[in-house]
């Protein structure tokens, strides 16, 4: 069955396998609450948001959270020691100086005024509660949230013991068989001819994310200005990969593993995947594809 919504910032669909329509429709349902959950929890645009909350706070007081949001907490703060401080979940920031639907550049000096509000380095966080140390400061969630839901959604399926699901949120992808010769076929998208794949992959309990500069960009005559943006500079890494795309057994790791490389020159992108020891694809400047998921 398939169950087609929108959240997330874009269009989902699950596909799930039961013994009738009805019993697939009624996991959908479930499912899609979840990922609503999670979006009502984590989004910046919801003044109700535990993201709101901590935001509103910053250089002011320390905010209580939760263990699930301490977890995506430590989580980044893994990803940002992993990635030498290039995944960071406090740079969402740069937002206020780079505005993709104008197509116009920020000036160099609106760069560096808004990186003094970016560093995730002095986040101070625990179990039990979290503060971000200068006004101005915003945790933005959108790093990590979307494929969180994914896994979420997927472990609820399991949970509700369906015989098979693939859940999509907005191109971040998880899936599930409990019969290992029917996985599912998904193609990855060519960064530069979206109705064609690069590269087909088969998931069967594991999940795909993909990032690339033709999700939000500025072109000013031959250059592309990808939205993937450096924390360390304010702009876009020079050189950096077209598309990247990681087959992990999570979600979360398969998305924070493809921004990071995203934020790499292409050839140290391509030797720190190398180093992961995950199933990955990269595509370069020139439209070269590299990676052990490359022509398949």
């Amino acid at each position: 069955m398939k169950y087609a919504f929108k959240a997330m910032g874009g269009p989902c669909v699950f596909r799930i396998k039961a013994r009738s329509e009805h019993i697939a429709y009624d996991h959908a349902q479930a499912a899609h609450e979840e990922v609503l959950r999670l979006e009502r929890r984590y989004s910046r645009y919801r003044e109700d948001s535990i993201t709101s909350t901590i935001n509103a706070s910053a250089g002011k007081n320390s905010v209580s959270i939760d263990e699930e949001t301490y977890r995506l907490l430590n989580y980044a703060d893994t990803a940002f020691k992993v990635s030498g401080g290039l995944f960071d979940l406090t740079s969402g920031v740069l937002r206020r100086c780079w505005d993709f639907r104008s197509q116009t550049l920020p000036n160099q000096d609106e760069v560096e005024r808004t990186l003094t509000r970016v560093g995730w380095a002095g986040v101070r966080f625990s179990k039990g509660e979290v503060f971000l140390p200068d006004i101005g400061m915003e945790i933005d969630f959108g790093g990590v949230v979307k494929e969180y839901a994914v896994d979420a959604a997927l472990a609820l399926l399991k949970k509700r013991k369906v015989e098979g699901a693939l859940v999509d949120l907005a191109g971040d992808i998880g899936a599930f068989s409990n019969d290992p010769g029917t996985p599912w076929d998904i193609g990855i998208k060519h960064p530069r001819s979206p109705e064609k794949a690069v590269a087909t992959v088969q998931l069967a309990n594991s999940a795909l994310a993909s990032s690339g500069d033709y999700e939000r960009c500025i072109v000013i005559g031959d250059r592309r200005y990808s939205h993937i943006l450096n924390p360390k500079t304010g702009w876009p890494t020079n050189n950096a990969p077209l598309a990247v795309s990681i087959l992990a057994p999570n979600c979360l790791v398969a998305g924070s593993s493809a921004t990071i490389a995203m934020l790499m020159h292409s050839s140290a992108a391509r030797a720190w995947l190398s180093e992961l020891g995950i199933p990955w694809l990269l595509v370069d400047s020139d439209l070269n594809t590299y990676g052990t998921l490359a022509g398949i």
